[in-house]
Protein backbone atom coordinates (compact mmCIF):
# COMPACT_ATOMS: atom_id res chain seq x y z
CA UNK A 1 0.00 0.00 0.00
CA UNK A 2 1.18 3.21 -0.94
CA UNK A 3 0.02 6.21 0.25
CA UNK A 4 0.25 10.30 -0.60
CA UNK A 5 -0.03 12.88 2.04
CA UNK A 6 -0.87 16.90 1.46
CA UNK A 7 1.32 19.30 3.25
CA UNK A 8 -0.81 20.81 6.20
CA UNK A 9 -0.92 20.83 10.37
CA UNK A 10 -2.42 18.38 12.23
CA UNK A 11 -4.24 19.67 15.31
CA UNK A 12 -6.96 18.41 18.06
CA UNK A 13 -6.99 14.69 20.27
CA UNK A 14 -6.63 11.12 19.41
CA UNK A 15 -6.43 8.34 21.74
CA UNK A 16 -3.16 6.17 22.38
CA UNK A 17 -3.72 3.09 21.06
CA UNK A 18 -2.73 -0.01 23.67
CA UNK A 19 0.44 -0.97 24.22
CA UNK A 20 2.29 -3.59 22.57
CA UNK A 21 5.16 -3.37 25.26
CA UNK A 22 2.57 -4.18 27.96
CA UNK A 23 0.19 -6.60 26.09
CA UNK A 24 3.39 -8.75 24.86
CA UNK A 25 3.83 -9.30 28.62
CA UNK A 26 0.51 -9.75 30.36
CA UNK A 27 -0.27 -12.03 27.53
CA UNK A 28 2.86 -14.31 28.68
CA UNK A 29 2.12 -14.26 32.13
CA UNK A 30 -1.54 -14.48 31.99
CA UNK A 31 -0.86 -17.87 29.97
CA UNK A 32 1.52 -19.25 32.08
CA UNK A 33 -0.76 -18.35 35.28
CA UNK A 34 -3.64 -21.23 36.31
CA UNK A 35 -6.97 -19.66 36.02
CA UNK A 36 -8.79 -17.21 33.80
CA UNK A 37 -7.21 -13.63 33.24
CA UNK A 38 -9.11 -10.50 31.63
CA UNK A 39 -6.99 -8.45 29.78
CA UNK A 40 -8.24 -4.85 29.25
CA UNK A 41 -6.79 -4.36 25.74
CA UNK A 42 -8.79 -1.81 23.64
CA UNK A 43 -6.56 -2.07 20.46
CA UNK A 44 -4.59 -4.83 18.83
CA UNK A 45 -1.69 -4.82 16.15
CA UNK A 46 0.13 -7.71 13.82
CA UNK A 47 2.55 -7.94 16.65
CA UNK A 48 0.45 -8.26 19.43
CA UNK A 49 -1.72 -10.97 17.56
CA UNK A 50 1.78 -12.65 17.03
CA UNK A 51 2.09 -13.15 20.54
CA UNK A 52 -1.21 -15.04 20.93
CA UNK A 53 -1.15 -16.96 17.87
CA UNK A 54 2.26 -18.08 19.41
CA UNK A 55 0.55 -18.76 23.35
CA UNK A 56 -2.26 -20.50 21.45
CA UNK A 57 -0.11 -23.03 19.18
CA UNK A 58 1.25 -24.02 22.60
CA UNK A 59 -2.14 -24.60 24.23
CA UNK A 60 -3.56 -21.55 25.69
CA UNK A 61 -7.08 -20.58 24.93
CA UNK A 62 -7.08 -16.71 23.90
CA UNK A 63 -10.87 -15.38 23.67
CA UNK A 64 -11.62 -11.53 21.78
CA UNK A 65 -13.55 -9.53 24.26
CA UNK A 66 -15.22 -6.13 23.97
CA UNK A 67 -12.66 -4.35 26.43
CA UNK A 68 -9.26 -7.31 25.05
CA UNK A 69 -8.60 -10.89 26.15
CA UNK A 70 -9.36 -13.93 27.79
CA UNK A 71 -7.01 -15.81 28.33
CA UNK A 72 -6.93 -20.01 30.11
CA UNK A 73 -3.27 -20.74 30.24
CA UNK A 74 -1.32 -23.17 28.93
CA UNK A 75 -1.94 -26.60 29.94
CA UNK A 76 0.70 -27.65 32.23
CA UNK A 77 1.64 -24.40 33.56
CA UNK A 78 0.42 -25.44 37.06
CA UNK A 79 2.85 -28.13 37.81
CA UNK A 80 6.11 -29.04 36.93
CA UNK A 81 5.66 -31.49 34.38
CA UNK A 82 6.08 -31.43 30.39
CA UNK A 83 3.22 -30.01 28.17
CA UNK A 84 0.64 -32.42 27.15
CA UNK A 85 1.75 -35.11 24.41
CA UNK A 86 -0.83 -33.04 22.02
CA UNK A 87 1.37 -30.08 22.21
CA UNK A 88 5.05 -30.87 21.57
CA UNK A 89 6.58 -29.75 18.14
CA UNK A 90 4.14 -26.76 18.06
CA UNK A 91 4.99 -24.31 15.09
CA UNK A 92 5.10 -20.87 16.63
CA UNK A 93 4.93 -18.11 13.84
CA UNK A 94 6.07 -15.33 15.49
CA UNK A 95 5.85 -13.14 12.35
CA UNK A 96 7.65 -10.50 11.84
CA UNK A 97 7.76 -9.51 15.94
CA UNK A 98 11.28 -9.75 17.39
CA UNK A 99 9.58 -9.44 21.13
CA UNK A 100 7.65 -12.30 20.96
CA UNK A 101 10.24 -14.42 19.85
CA UNK A 102 12.62 -13.69 21.98
CA UNK A 103 10.69 -13.34 24.85
CA UNK A 104 9.01 -17.17 23.88
CA UNK A 105 12.27 -18.80 23.30
CA UNK A 106 12.89 -19.14 27.11
CA UNK A 107 9.85 -19.58 27.86
CA UNK A 108 9.65 -22.72 25.36
CA UNK A 109 13.00 -24.06 26.80
CA UNK A 110 11.63 -23.69 30.07
CA UNK A 111 8.50 -25.57 28.66
CA UNK A 112 10.32 -28.11 27.82
CA UNK A 113 8.17 -28.66 24.96
CA UNK A 114 10.12 -29.61 21.78
CA UNK A 115 8.41 -27.04 19.42
CA UNK A 116 9.50 -24.88 16.71
CA UNK A 117 10.03 -20.76 16.33
CA UNK A 118 10.06 -19.09 13.03
CA UNK A 119 9.20 -15.77 11.24
CA UNK A 120 9.40 -13.61 8.45
CA UNK A 121 10.77 -10.27 7.23
CA UNK A 122 14.16 -9.62 9.40
CA UNK A 123 13.36 -12.05 11.81
CA UNK A 124 15.37 -14.50 11.21
CA UNK A 125 17.95 -12.60 10.68
CA UNK A 126 18.29 -10.61 13.79
CA UNK A 127 20.24 -12.04 16.50
CA UNK A 128 19.81 -13.74 19.18
CA UNK A 129 23.20 -14.38 20.86
CA UNK A 130 24.30 -14.50 23.63
CA UNK A 131 20.85 -15.55 24.75
CA UNK A 132 21.24 -18.33 22.43
CA UNK A 133 24.62 -19.77 23.85
CA UNK A 134 23.40 -18.76 27.54
CA UNK A 135 20.36 -21.16 26.91
CA UNK A 136 22.52 -23.99 25.38
CA UNK A 137 24.96 -24.05 28.51
CA UNK A 138 21.42 -24.43 31.05
CA UNK A 139 20.61 -27.52 29.21
CA UNK A 140 18.61 -26.53 25.41
CA UNK A 141 19.50 -28.10 22.38
CA UNK A 142 18.46 -25.21 19.82
CA UNK A 143 19.10 -26.07 15.87
CA UNK A 144 21.76 -23.35 14.50
CA UNK A 145 21.04 -19.69 14.64
CA UNK A 146 20.03 -18.13 11.42
CA UNK A 147 17.93 -20.43 10.41
CA UNK A 148 13.90 -20.99 10.67
CA UNK A 149 11.86 -22.78 12.35
CA UNK A 150 14.71 -22.59 15.26
CA UNK A 151 13.72 -25.96 16.98
CA UNK A 152 13.74 -26.27 20.86
CA UNK A 153 14.36 -29.25 22.62
CA UNK A 154 15.93 -30.29 25.60
CA UNK A 155 14.63 -28.40 29.24
CA UNK A 156 16.11 -25.45 30.46
CA UNK A 157 17.16 -25.54 33.74
CA UNK A 158 17.55 -22.63 36.48
CA UNK A 159 20.62 -21.18 37.64
CA UNK A 160 22.79 -17.98 36.53
CA UNK A 161 22.52 -16.24 33.85
CA UNK A 162 25.01 -13.89 32.02
CA UNK A 163 24.12 -11.35 29.31
CA UNK A 164 25.60 -7.88 28.07
CA UNK A 165 23.66 -4.68 29.03
CA UNK A 166 24.23 -3.00 25.53
CA UNK A 167 22.16 -5.69 23.40
CA UNK A 168 18.71 -6.73 23.95
CA UNK A 169 16.93 -5.96 26.99
CA UNK A 170 14.56 -8.54 25.44
CA UNK A 171 16.64 -11.34 26.60
CA UNK A 172 16.35 -10.69 30.38
CA UNK A 173 13.07 -10.26 30.09
CA UNK A 174 12.74 -13.90 28.23
CA UNK A 175 14.02 -15.37 31.00
CA UNK A 176 12.77 -13.28 34.05
CA UNK A 177 9.44 -14.44 32.65
CA UNK A 178 10.85 -18.18 31.70
CA UNK A 179 11.24 -18.27 36.01
CA UNK A 180 8.27 -19.18 37.04
CA UNK A 181 8.12 -22.16 35.02
CA UNK A 182 11.22 -23.55 36.68
CA UNK A 183 10.15 -23.41 40.25
CA UNK A 184 13.40 -22.11 41.09
CA UNK A 185 15.00 -18.94 41.52
CA UNK A 186 16.57 -17.73 37.95
CA UNK A 187 19.51 -14.98 38.47
CA UNK A 188 20.21 -13.07 35.44
CA UNK A 189 23.47 -11.04 35.62
CA UNK A 190 23.47 -7.91 32.89
CA UNK A 191 26.65 -5.89 32.69
CA UNK A 192 26.42 -2.10 32.99
CA UNK A 193 25.06 -0.05 31.25
CA UNK A 194 21.92 -1.49 31.41
CA UNK A 195 20.66 -0.16 28.18
CA UNK A 196 16.50 0.03 27.69
CA UNK A 197 16.58 -0.44 31.06
CA UNK A 198 12.58 0.78 31.41
CA UNK A 199 11.80 -2.21 29.34
CA UNK A 200 12.85 -4.78 32.23
CA UNK A 201 11.15 -2.69 34.54
CA UNK A 202 7.96 -3.47 32.63
CA UNK A 203 8.65 -6.75 32.75
CA UNK A 204 8.90 -6.44 36.23
CA UNK A 205 5.94 -5.04 37.08
CA UNK A 206 3.87 -7.44 34.82
CA UNK A 207 5.56 -10.50 36.68
CA UNK A 208 5.25 -9.06 39.83
CA UNK A 209 1.16 -8.26 38.82
CA UNK A 210 0.89 -12.09 38.52
CA UNK A 211 2.44 -12.69 42.00
CA UNK A 212 6.16 -13.17 41.08
CA UNK A 213 8.81 -11.95 43.38
CA UNK A 214 11.95 -10.44 41.23
CA UNK A 215 14.89 -8.21 43.17
CA UNK A 216 17.82 -6.29 41.97
CA UNK A 217 21.55 -6.01 43.25
CA UNK A 218 24.69 -4.75 42.65
CA UNK A 219 27.03 -7.34 40.81
CA UNK A 220 30.33 -8.43 39.16
CA UNK A 221 30.78 -10.03 35.65
CA UNK A 222 34.20 -10.63 33.94
CA UNK A 223 35.42 -7.56 36.30
CA UNK A 224 32.45 -5.16 35.17
CA UNK A 225 30.19 -3.79 37.63
CA UNK A 226 26.71 -5.50 36.47
CA UNK A 227 23.06 -5.79 37.89
CA UNK A 228 22.12 -9.43 39.04
CA UNK A 229 17.57 -9.88 38.71
CA UNK A 230 16.53 -12.83 40.60
CA UNK A 231 13.19 -13.64 40.03
CA UNK A 232 11.42 -16.23 42.10
CA UNK A 233 7.95 -17.89 42.24
CA UNK A 234 8.02 -21.26 43.45
CA UNK A 235 4.55 -22.27 43.36
CA UNK A 236 4.20 -20.40 39.59
CA UNK A 237 2.37 -17.38 38.44
CA UNK A 238 -0.95 -16.48 40.10
CA UNK A 239 -3.80 -14.94 37.96
CA UNK A 240 -4.99 -10.95 39.31
CA UNK A 241 -8.11 -11.75 37.60
CA UNK A 242 -7.99 -8.45 35.40
CA UNK A 243 -5.22 -6.22 34.20
CA UNK A 244 -5.38 -3.54 32.04
CA UNK A 245 -2.50 -2.92 28.92
CA UNK A 246 -1.61 0.88 29.56
CA UNK A 247 -1.82 3.44 26.48
CA UNK A 248 1.46 3.14 24.27
CA UNK A 249 4.01 5.81 24.77
CA UNK A 250 6.13 4.93 21.32
CA UNK A 251 3.33 5.23 19.34
CA UNK A 252 1.90 8.70 21.00
CA UNK A 253 5.32 9.89 20.58
CA UNK A 254 4.75 10.26 16.59
CA UNK A 255 1.25 12.91 17.48
CA UNK A 256 3.25 14.60 20.07
CA UNK A 257 6.15 15.24 17.32
CA UNK A 258 3.30 16.33 14.77
CA UNK A 259 2.01 18.81 18.07
CA UNK A 260 5.48 20.52 17.99
CA UNK A 261 5.47 20.85 14.13
CA UNK A 262 1.94 22.14 13.88
CA UNK A 263 1.43 25.62 12.49
CA UNK A 264 2.15 28.22 14.75
CA UNK A 265 -0.39 29.58 17.08
CA UNK A 266 -2.34 26.53 17.06
CA UNK A 267 -3.11 24.33 19.99
CA UNK A 268 -0.95 21.24 18.65
CA UNK A 269 -2.11 17.96 19.60
CA UNK A 270 -3.40 16.26 22.79
CA UNK A 271 -3.22 12.37 23.36
CA UNK A 272 -5.28 11.27 25.64
CA UNK A 273 -5.03 7.75 27.83
CA UNK A 274 -1.19 7.31 28.09
CA UNK A 275 -0.01 7.30 31.92
CA UNK A 276 2.74 9.95 33.05
CA UNK A 277 3.65 7.61 35.67
CA UNK A 278 3.95 4.30 33.49
CA UNK A 279 6.78 2.10 33.35
CA UNK A 280 7.25 2.59 29.74
CA UNK A 281 10.56 4.66 29.25
CA UNK A 282 9.10 5.97 26.24
CA UNK A 283 7.31 8.51 28.26
CA UNK A 284 10.45 10.45 27.88
CA UNK A 285 9.34 12.07 24.78
CA UNK A 286 7.86 14.89 26.72
CA UNK A 287 11.38 15.72 28.23
CA UNK A 288 13.42 14.93 24.85
CA UNK A 289 10.37 17.61 22.79
CA UNK A 290 10.78 20.15 25.60
CA UNK A 291 14.58 20.10 25.25
CA UNK A 292 14.02 20.68 21.23
CA UNK A 293 11.94 23.86 22.35
CA UNK A 294 8.28 23.05 22.15
CA UNK A 295 5.52 23.49 24.66
CA UNK A 296 4.56 20.32 26.42
CA UNK A 297 1.28 20.11 28.23
CA UNK A 298 1.18 17.39 31.18
CA UNK A 299 -2.69 16.60 32.58
CA UNK A 300 -4.42 13.92 34.17
CA UNK A 301 -5.39 11.61 31.01
CA UNK A 302 -2.67 12.17 28.83
CA UNK A 303 -0.18 14.96 27.53
CA UNK A 304 -0.13 17.66 24.69
CA UNK A 305 2.38 19.65 22.88
CA UNK A 306 2.49 22.99 20.86
CA UNK A 307 4.71 24.63 18.66
CA UNK A 308 7.08 27.10 19.85
CA UNK A 309 10.54 27.75 19.03
CA UNK A 310 12.71 24.77 17.89
CA UNK A 311 16.33 24.67 18.16
CA UNK A 312 18.88 21.65 17.75
CA UNK A 313 20.14 19.90 20.71
CA UNK A 314 22.42 16.68 21.88
CA UNK A 315 19.77 13.83 22.81
CA UNK A 316 20.80 10.58 24.20
CA UNK A 317 18.25 7.46 23.60
CA UNK A 318 20.12 5.13 25.27
CA UNK A 319 17.24 4.30 26.81
CA UNK A 320 14.54 4.80 24.68
CA UNK A 321 16.01 3.83 21.22
CA UNK A 322 12.38 3.41 19.83
CA UNK A 323 11.62 7.45 20.21
CA UNK A 324 14.23 8.29 17.17
CA UNK A 325 11.79 8.86 14.23
CA UNK A 326 9.64 10.83 16.36
CA UNK A 327 12.31 13.21 17.36
CA UNK A 328 14.52 13.10 14.23
CA UNK A 329 11.20 14.58 12.55
CA UNK A 330 11.16 17.35 15.16
CA UNK A 331 14.89 17.54 14.64
CA UNK A 332 14.69 18.10 10.94
CA UNK A 333 12.75 20.68 11.07
CA UNK A 334 14.59 22.16 14.30
CA UNK A 335 16.99 25.52 13.94
CA UNK A 336 20.65 24.29 14.24
CA UNK A 337 22.23 20.92 14.99
CA UNK A 338 20.62 18.06 16.65
CA UNK A 339 22.73 15.11 17.50
CA UNK A 340 21.52 11.62 18.82
CA UNK A 341 23.26 9.59 20.32
CA UNK A 342 22.98 5.77 21.88
CA UNK A 343 21.14 4.57 19.16
CA UNK A 344 23.45 2.09 17.54
CA UNK A 345 20.88 -0.68 18.72
CA UNK A 346 18.76 0.59 15.69
CA UNK A 347 20.67 -0.92 13.27
CA UNK A 348 18.53 -4.65 14.19
CA UNK A 349 15.45 -3.40 14.31
CA UNK A 350 12.86 -4.10 11.34
CA UNK A 351 15.02 -2.00 8.76
CA UNK A 352 18.38 -0.54 9.97
CA UNK A 353 16.64 2.17 11.29
CA UNK A 354 19.88 4.95 11.63
CA UNK A 355 19.72 4.19 7.96
CA UNK A 356 16.52 4.35 7.04
CA UNK A 357 15.26 7.46 8.96
CA UNK A 358 18.68 9.14 7.70
CA UNK A 359 17.22 8.28 3.83
CA UNK A 360 13.77 8.84 4.92
CA UNK A 361 14.65 12.73 5.53
CA UNK A 362 16.92 13.37 2.95
CA UNK A 363 14.56 11.81 0.60
CA UNK A 364 12.59 14.88 1.69
CA UNK A 365 15.37 17.81 1.19
CA UNK A 366 16.24 17.11 4.76
CA UNK A 367 19.97 16.87 5.76
CA UNK A 368 20.91 13.98 7.81
CA UNK A 369 23.71 11.66 8.19
CA UNK A 370 24.64 8.60 10.15
CA UNK A 371 26.87 8.42 13.18
CA UNK A 372 28.64 4.73 14.90
CA UNK A 373 25.72 5.16 17.31
CA UNK A 374 23.33 7.71 16.13
CA UNK A 375 23.03 10.72 13.72
CA UNK A 376 23.52 14.04 12.96
CA UNK A 377 20.68 16.56 11.59
CA UNK A 378 20.79 19.47 10.13
CA UNK A 379 17.22 21.26 10.94
CA UNK A 380 15.46 23.39 8.11
CA UNK A 381 12.32 25.46 8.35
CA UNK A 382 10.87 23.35 4.91
CA UNK A 383 11.33 20.34 3.79
CA UNK A 384 10.55 19.75 -0.12
CA UNK A 385 8.35 16.44 0.28
CA UNK A 386 9.14 13.54 -2.30
CA UNK A 387 8.71 9.80 -2.00
CA UNK A 388 9.90 7.69 1.32
CA UNK A 389 10.32 4.04 0.78
CA UNK A 390 9.58 2.64 4.43
CA UNK A 391 11.25 -0.28 4.22
CA UNK A 392 8.55 -2.78 5.72
CA UNK A 393 9.84 -0.61 9.38
CA UNK A 394 6.73 1.14 10.82
CA UNK A 395 7.86 3.70 12.56
CA UNK A 396 9.71 4.64 9.39
CA UNK A 397 6.35 4.68 7.72
CA UNK A 398 4.96 6.91 10.59
CA UNK A 399 7.50 9.22 10.73
CA UNK A 400 7.73 10.36 7.18
CA UNK A 401 3.58 10.95 7.65
CA UNK A 402 5.05 13.29 10.26
CA UNK A 403 7.57 14.92 8.35
CA UNK A 404 5.07 15.19 5.62
CA UNK A 405 3.20 17.92 7.17
CA UNK A 406 5.45 20.41 6.95
CA UNK A 407 6.54 19.90 2.99
CA UNK A 408 5.81 22.10 0.33
CA UNK A 409 5.10 19.58 -1.83
CA UNK A 410 3.32 16.37 -1.43
CA UNK A 411 5.15 13.64 0.27
CA UNK A 412 4.25 9.82 -0.76
CA UNK A 413 5.13 6.51 1.77
CA UNK A 414 5.90 3.15 -0.58
CA UNK A 415 4.82 0.66 2.07
CA UNK A 416 2.48 2.42 3.92
CA UNK A 417 1.10 -0.86 5.16
CA UNK A 418 3.61 -1.29 7.65
CA UNK A 419 1.88 0.44 10.31
CA UNK A 420 -0.04 -2.61 10.85
CA UNK A 421 2.89 -4.16 13.11
CA UNK A 422 1.96 -1.16 16.10
CA UNK A 423 -0.73 0.42 14.65
CA UNK A 424 -3.60 -0.69 12.19
CA UNK A 425 -5.24 2.59 12.54
CA UNK A 426 -2.50 5.46 11.96
CA UNK A 427 -3.50 6.56 8.99
CA UNK A 428 -7.28 6.66 10.20
CA UNK A 429 -5.87 9.34 13.39
CA UNK A 430 -3.78 10.86 11.11
CA UNK A 431 -7.04 12.15 9.17
CA UNK A 432 -8.87 12.74 11.89
CA UNK A 433 -6.37 15.16 13.21
CA UNK A 434 -6.84 16.99 9.97
CA UNK A 435 -4.19 14.86 7.63
CA UNK A 436 -4.78 14.60 4.28
CA UNK A 437 -4.08 11.08 2.96
CA UNK A 438 -4.51 9.94 -0.25
CA UNK A 439 -4.18 6.67 -2.49
CA UNK A 440 -4.23 3.45 0.19
CA UNK A 441 -3.36 1.65 -3.00
CA UNK A 442 -1.26 -1.30 -3.14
Amino acid sequence: MNVTILPGTLTGEVRAPSSKSEAHRLLICAALAPGVTDIDCTTTSEDIEATVRCLEALGARVARTSRGFRVRPVPGTSASDNLPEARRGALLDCGESGSTLRFLLPVVAALGCEARLTGRGRLPQRPLSPLYEELVAHGSVLSPQGEMPLLVGGRLRAGSFSLPGDVSSQYVSGLLMAAPLLRAPVEVVVTEPVESRPYIDLTIRALERFGAEVSESRAESGGRPARAFVASAPAGLSSPGSVTVGGDWSNAAFWLAAGALAAPGTAGVAVRGVDLASTQGDRQVLAALALLGARVLRGSDGAACAPDRLAGRVIDVESCPDLVPPLAAVAALAEGTTQITGAARLRLKESDRLETVSAAICALGGTARVMDDGLVIEGAGELAGGVVDAANDHRIAMMAAVLATRCAGPTTILGAECVNKSYPAFFEDFAALGGSVQGKES
